[in-house]
């Protein structure tokens, strides 16, 4: 039983990892930015929206099975997953667990797209900034 839970923590360690990793790197982007050309953030930009074109649809399924996990939490009531403790329900258990674990991973997806959109945004008010000022 461990095993899974050391399992999951490794693996939503892992994926949060990745998430630290694209800030830092959106903060450097950030940081570089007012050393950069115009063209040096126009291709950065670009290269930030394609990667976000390219996982719409990931993402898309991610907030599917986050709404689909708030809607499962409600109709999940607490005197209900006591019953199953009591009554030993392992396989209940086990798939609520399971869709937790799916909620979760969901939850990291969909933070990791809000981090690329956030470094999409960033890019786009450095460019304004710059065509501002050239004026």
């Amino acid at each position: 039983m461990s095993q899974k839970i050391d399992n999951l923590r490794n693996n939503l360690q892992t994926k949060l990892n990745a998430i630290a990793g694209q800030l830092n790197t959106v903060k450097t982007h950030l940081e570089d930015s007012s050393k950069e050309a115009k063209t040096t953030i126009d291709t950065k930009l670009e290269a930030a929206k394609a990667k976000i074109e390219a996982k719409k649809q990931e993402i898309a399924d991610a907030k599917t099975k986050l709404e689909e996990r708030v809607e499962a939490k409600k109709t999940e009531v607490e005197s209900q997953i006591a019953d199953w403790k009591a009554k030993r329900e392992s396989k209940k258990l086990a798939s609520r667990a399971d869709r937790a674990e799916d909620y979760a991973a969901a939850a990291i997806v969909f933070a990791f797209a809000a981090v690329e959109e956030a470094e999409v945004a960033i890019l786009e008010a450095v460019a304004a900034r710059m065509d501002a000022e050239a004026e």
